[in-house]
């Protein structure tokens, strides 16, 4: 059947027209389907209960999202390299090489290769394959000398020789881990450690060619440049002061050390001052001083002078005691060329293998016999490759329809018993469970999009019992009340693999659950008022009594002869002041008892017949609006923002009505058949007899009141 002339079938699903993914047909023709009839656009590849690596190797560009073009690359793909493309809705772990369609050149290549994969395992006579065989490379490939992936490692090379070759490119330079899991080399890295030899020999040729220029005080000259780098600084700073002495001489005093400076540590262990005392000046400052190499130096440079002296100003000017700033430009001029030479330096990682072992490197053959087995491990890319590509194949038989139940159609979603791929377990919380559970990647974009979805929303912290490991689970509350949920509350969260975590309640977002709750919400929300307003109140109250005990406290006397003074009587009690607050309460109880009696009187002047219904119409009017409202609202719950703050590109609505929610959220019942003592030794004991005496007496009184309204009975006065 052309693509054009394929016939499709849609069920109406939350609210939406969602196509049936029904057979290997649909999938075929999956391209040609509408992207706007699909229900998502794009999926994240974490945080999805699904194999990771099977959506990385579907994710081609590598982003992080699965976007439809990469899905129907996937799909087409699958399709072309089975006999029966139905076989996909099975969903199985099981692969047998027999559904391979061999008769195209890449089916045969997998065949050959799946077979491949099972002779490597010790498995030749097997004919399934499973997503963990396929995906043990390191066992795969454990027994091969060459895997294709271009990297050699002691299994590889056959002699010592080159084995220790290898290591050391390993320690100068770097490694890969190769498919047996071991570490080899690349043509990159042994060029790489090539190169730098090269370059040392190089560096250390110059040398030889100009020892004499290069290293003026022979082997002492390395050690004789450290010196002076050293103590470059702080004799040039000496040079610098004592011209400026010369040039000013009042600023000589300046220019030394003050005294100040001194007193500050004097106090101190000086032998912990070092560090401080080597900011000083080298020596004493005067105008156009030679610089002494062998009394008066700064106790923090001593050290260095001393060696100054011994390997340099002895061998340069003999039986000198001091330098002057001319002497120290020559210094420096002597060690230019060693310096030049120094700063050209090359193949510095390679300097630990010695002088002598980089030239035997480069005399021998290693490079040539290491680059000839990377090409021979190449040689085999194709075949390894298609090794690899027998996990893909693998990997999308069982995964590639649960992928497309769960993006194209919400399939897994609204069917009883199954659950989506971004339902990530369940939360018991309450008295209930619920199975909309998903993890959240991101609280600052759920804090913009989630109060769109219309549902009563938990985010839970939550720690693994097991593993410490943490993350944030967002779930859904759909059926129950909300009496006992406040943030703060301990939960416990169950993943899809059965594991459970600690939660904690750490954010509520507030919207209707059902319409039992929605009608109860005004009186909860009044006693909820009158019971803070009574805290609020009692609590002043509290505050005030301890206030006044603490001024009571205060104020008694402390001496004996203070406490036989003559207390003072109390101010007598002001009548005058209490007068307006007296009528303002007096008028209000008169208010609220006429606005009562008026009730009461209209109530009771409606004929009997009709009380029943000024009852029911009071309990409307309170509750009747909320109802309405949590009815509205409950019909449009979409979990659509909730995905959308987590990734996803959600492309129709995901309405969870109230039917389909109570189906997601679980109250606890009593077993079946369970038995129930009903003997409650702490329940508070009841005197029914009171509470029947006062209904009955209410119910005489209305009765009474009824037959003497409508002249059934006659009183006289």
């Amino acid at each position: 059947m052309k693509a054009n002339e394929h016939i499709w079938s849609f069920s109406s699903v939350g609210g939406v027209k969602r196509v049936n993914l029904e057979s290997g047909s649909d999938l075929l023709n999956l391209s040609d389907l509408d992207p706007k009839l699909w229900t998502a656009l794009s999926c994240p590849v974490n945080g999805l209960e699904i194999d990771k690596k099977t959506l990385q190797i579907i994710d081609a560009d590598k982003d992080g999202q699965i976007r439809v073009p990469e899905i129907i690359e996937a799909v087409n793909w699958i399709t072309s390299v089975l006999k029966n493309p139905d076989d996909l809705l099975k969903q199985s772990p099981i692969f047998p090489l027999s559904a391979i369609n061999d008769s195209t050149d890449i089916g045969k290549t997998l065949l050959s290769s799946a077979k491949t994969i099972l002779k490597n395992l010790g498995k030749e006579n097997n004919t399934e394959l499973t997503v963990e065989e396929t995906s043990d490379t390191e066992k795969i490939f454990a027994s091969t000398r060459f895997n294709g992936d271009g990297i050699i490692t002691e299994d590889t090379v056959a002699t010592p020789e080159l084995v220790q070759f290898l290591n050391e490119i390993i320690q100068c330079v770097s490694s890969l881990i190769d498919r047996s899991g071991k570490q080899g080399i690349t043509e990159e890295l042994l060029l790489t450690f090539i190169d730098n030899c090269e370059k040392y020999a190089a560096w250390h040729a110059k040398k030889e060619a100009d020892s004499q220029t290069i290293f003026p005080l022979g082997e002492g000259t390395e050690a004789a440049y450290k010196n002076v780098c050293a103590i470059k600084a702080k004799v040039e700073d000496y040079f610098m002061r004592c011209r400026l002495a010369a040039f000013d001489t009042q600023s000589t005093e300046t220019l030394n050390l003050k005294v100040a400076q001194v007193e500050m540590i004097a106090a101190k262990d000086l032998s912990s001052c070092l560090e401080e005392i080597a900011t000083y000046p080298l020596a004493k400052i005067e105008a156009n001083k030679p610089l002494s190499v062998v009394m008066g130096i700064n106790p923090a440079w001593e050290k260095s002078v001393a060696e100054f002296k011994a390997i340099i100003i002895d061998k340069l000017f003999k039986g000198k005691e001091n330098i002057t700033e001319t002497e120290w430009i020559s210094i420096l001029d002597t060690f230019s060329d060693y310096a030049k030479w120094m700063s050209e330096k090359e193949g510095a990682i390679v300097e630990g293998l010695g002088l002598d072992r980089i030239k035997t490197i480069l005399k021998g053959t290693y490079k040539e016999q290491l680059l000839s087995l990377i090409q021979q491990d190449k040689a085999l890319e194709n075949e390894a490759n298609s090794i690899i590509l027998v996990d893909k194949l693998v990997r999308y038989h069982r995964d590639i329809f649960i992928l497309l139940k769960n993006f194209v159609t919400f399939f897994d979603f609204y069917t009883p018993g199954s659950k989506a791929i971004f339902q990530a377990g369940t939360l018991y919380i309450d008295q209930r469970s619920c199975d909309l559970c998903i993890k959240v990647s991101d609280m600052a974009k759920h804090a913009t999009m989630v109060s769109f979805s219309g549902m009563y929303l938990l985010y839970c912290d939550c720690v693994s019992r097991s593993t410490n490991e943490k993350m944030i689970v967002l779930a859904a509350l759909t059926n129950g009340d909300i009496d006992n949920l406040v943030v703060g509350k301990n939960a416990l969260f169950y993943d899809r693999n059965g594991l459970d975590w600690d939660a904690t309640v750490i954010k509520i977002i507030d919207n209707p659950i059902s319409i039992r709750q929605a009608f109860f919400s005004p009186y909860r929300k009044v006693s909820r008022f009158i019971e803070t307003q009574i805290n609020k109140v009692a609590a002043s109250q509290d505050e005030k009594v301890h206030a006044d005990l603490s001024k009571g406290v205060e104020s008694v006397p402390v001496k004996v002869e203070e406490t036989k003074a003559k207390k003072e009587p109390p101010a007598p009690f002001d009548v005058g002041k209490f007068v307006g607050i007296f009528a303002a309460i007096g008028l209000a109880i008169g208010a609220i008892g006429t606005a009562l009696a008026s009730v009461v009187a209209g109530f009771m002047g409606l004929v009997w017949w009709k009380m029943p219904f000024a009852v029911l119409g009071l309990i409307l009017l309170i509750s009747g609006p909320s109802m309405i409202i949590a009815y509205l609202k409950l019909r449009k719950r979409n979990l659509a923002p909730i995905l959308d703050a987590n990734g996803w590109a959600i492309n129709a609505r995901a309405i969870v009505n109230i039917q389909f929610g109570n189906t997601l959220t679980h109250l606890a019942e009593l077993p079946k058949g369970a038995k129930i003592n009903l003997n409650d030794p702490f329940t508070k004991k009841k005197r029914p007899f009171l509470p029947a005496i006062f209904i009955l007496s209410i119910i005489a009184g209305v009765v009474l009141y009824l037959l003497y309204k409508y002249e059934f009975i006659h009183i006289h006065f």
